[in-house]
């Protein structure tokens, strides 16, 4: 592989310099891609592939978000640059969860709902995963656990296994979430009785159902927040 030209390498550095001094904050768009491009392509001018993927995209988020197999089809991608996003975004979605440990979950509802969002937003099926937190309201190590996974628009969910899942991790709050692919923010109200059948079957058992979230691509709903508990 020939080596980098001298200005490319000069523009990375600038680029590296820049974030290091103010983080991304004055970057543009495709410069944030750019920056990220660097990690996975060692010697190329990746400007004009990050435009193209913001082009086909939309957002850093977008690229992110796409199927490996649709980054791969893209010119200038190769096989090796998709698994490196995938990793990066992998890493994040670790982050958050590791950060929600850490926290009590009453002190930190909005890390749980970035965690969902992170982890459930773009998918394009609806799954249904719970979040097990102790009785100092901590989320427990590797305490997010999917337990039913759907089509399109639907994941059926038994609510005594919610709660003879929380008893087997020895849970004392568990909070709820799902997606809907459809970008819905509104609950339904097949949602609605959801969340009662499960409050109900966990009360049975000693475990409290703290919230439900609903994550989209683009935001989420707290059924805690909007006074749905």
């Amino acid at each position: 592989m020939s080596e980098e030209p001298a200005h490319h390498h000069g523009h990375r550095a600038r680029l590296r310099e820049r974030f290091m001094r103010g983080g991304l904050d004055n970057f543009a768009d495709h410069e944030a891609v750019e920056l990220l491009l660097t990690l996975c392509i060692p010697r190329r001018d990746v400007k004009p592939l990050a435009k193209k993927l913001l082009a086909h995209f939309g957002s850093l988020k977008g690229i992110l978000d796409a199927p490996m197999d649709e980054l791969q089809q893209l010119d200038g991608m190769g096989q090796v640059t998709p698994v490196a996003l995938r990793i990066i975004k992998e890493t994040m979605v670790l982050y958050l969860r590791q950060q929600a440990e850490q926290l009590p979950m009453l002190d930190s509802v909005d890390a749980l709902i970035d965690l969902f969002r992170a982890r459930l937003g773009e998918l394009k099926h609806e799954v249904f995963e719970v979040a097990y937190l102790n009785h100092s309201y901590q989320l427990m190590k590797n305490g997010v656990e999917r337990l039913e996974e759907g089509l399109a628009n639907r994941a059926t969910v038994y609510p005594q296994k919610v709660a003879r899942a929380a008893l087997q991790r020895h849970a004392v709050y568990v909070v709820i979430a799902h997606n809907h692919p459809t970008g819905e923010l509104e609950p339904s109200q097949q949602d609605l009785r959801l969340t009662t059948a499960i409050k109900a079957a966990c009360d049975a058992v000693g475990i409290n159902l703290l919230d439900h979230i609903i994550a989209t691509s683009d935001g989420a709903t707290s059924f805690l927040d909007r006074e749905l508990l």
